[in-house]
């Protein structure tokens, strides 16, 4: 058996659903023959306040946003970065090598920016020669603390991505292109949406919008959900059936869950909290209203879904959105009267438009990229394709 271990951090819900995603395809192609730990090293494994870190990502993305943009354009500076790494690994040396050591990985993996400069630094001290692989899990925009120059393999997931990694020093022979790591679940030939519909108790014959707002439950989900039942009301009175049905996900939010199940929908209207299935929901409905989550992209083109973004966090988030309209999967909106607007239009006389949005979308999804980023990494432990 071959230990692989897997370093993520739990700011947001996107880094340990790649990091879920890809022990989930070792799992499904190799079985036991691995052994994947998924860790999040800064969390459970470096002193406080350190440790503490990524608690505070939702108050800061969502209260004070500039402070966040801020600090991500401070430390894109590579002598910010570097002098900031090289304080943490002195604090955080001890700890993070007794963690190593206490897996004995043969190969470790990084799905987020922080994870690349300590281990890598901690590796080369200890004498430990085994492939160091990261896996990016930002789409177009990547901080530079994404690309390490000693690494085995990275893993990116675009065009834009890949240039910039040469732009930094990555030799062609280090870099995969394959697409962002998704959950094995979207590699599969969804159910027909009949048949989804009617176990996920929505209306069969009605169009529906998704609206999600990630792991952590961020954006303006409420004011949006809001807006587009009230168009969608309007738009449909007269009718047998309603102009649309909405479904809301809320992620780990409560009290927004608790909100939106508190209010009288004038439209059919589910409301859920964190769902494991991610996958069926998407694929019950006919578009998704999202702010520009890497993942939450990846997914839905997966799917053939089409996409509005309503919002991208400053930074890392900000080219995703002109991938997502460059490549005609999509639009982007942020005011909720306007969404609705769109939505409106999409579900009546723009149809054909949405449709073709939807081929876009299915012809760019990459819903094998998982197993095939997995299958790459194993073969630098000496197995052979599955």
């Amino acid at each position: 058996m071959k230990r692989v271990l897997i370093l993520m951090n739990e700011n947001g819900g996107g880094h340990r659903a790649s990091a879920e995603a890809l022990r989930d395809a070792f799992r499904e192609r190799y079985g036991a023959e691995f052994q994947v730990d998924v860790v999040d090293l800064w969390t459970d494994h470096t002193p406080w306040p350190l440790n503490r870190v990524p608690k505070t990502y939702p108050f800061v993305v969502n209260e004070i946003p500039w402070f966040y943009r801020f600090i991500y354009r401070v430390t894109e500076k590579p002598q910010v970065s570097r002098l900031l790494m090289g304080a943490a690994s002195k604090w955080v040396a001890r700890p993070v090598r007794q963690a190593i050591c206490s897996y004995a990985p043969d190969l470790i993996i990084s799905v987020h920016p922080l994870m690349q400069d300590i281990p890598l630094k901690l590796l080369a001290q200890m004498q430990w020669r085994i492939p160091f692989v990261t896996v990016v899990t930002d789409l177009t925009t990547l901080h530079p603390t994404w690309l390490h120059k000693d690494v085995t393999l990275c893993f990116v997931g675009s065009d834009e991505a890949y240039r910039r990694a040469l732009q930094v020093g990555l030799r062609p022979e280090q870099l995969r292109q394959y697409g962002l790591p998704i959950r094995p679940a979207f590699a599969r030939q969804p159910r027909p949406q009949t048949t989804l519909r009617q176990e996920l108790g929505m209306l069969v014959d009605v169009p529906t919008a998704l609206i999600v707002s990630g792991g952590e439950g961020v954006g303006r989900v409420g004011e949006i959900a809001r807006a587009i039942a009230v168009r969608l009301a309007a738009d449909g009175q007269g009718g047998q059936l309603p102009a649309g049905q909405l479904v809301v996900v809320c992620g780990r939010n409560q009290k927004l869950q608790d909100e939106m199940e508190a209010c009288a929908w004038p439209i059919p209207t589910i409301i859920k909290g964190f769902v494991e299935n991610i996958w069926d929901w998407m694929a019950a409905c006919d578009c998704i209203i999202t702010k520009a989550g890497p993942g939450t992209i990846a997914e839905a083109c997966a799917l053939g879904l089409p996409i509005l973004l309503s919002g991208y966090i400053p930074g890392q988030e900000s080219g995703n959105v002109p991938y997502v309209l460059r490549h005609g999967v999509g639009v982007y909106v942020e005011a909720p009267e306007q969404i609705a607007e769109v939505i409106s239009r999409w579900f009546g006389p723009e149809r054909a438009s949405m449709l073709q949005m939807a081929e876009k979308a299915r012809q760019l999804g990459r819903p094998q990229a998982t197993f095939e980023i997995v299958e790459e990494i194993a073969a630098l432990l000496g197995y052979a394709d599955h």
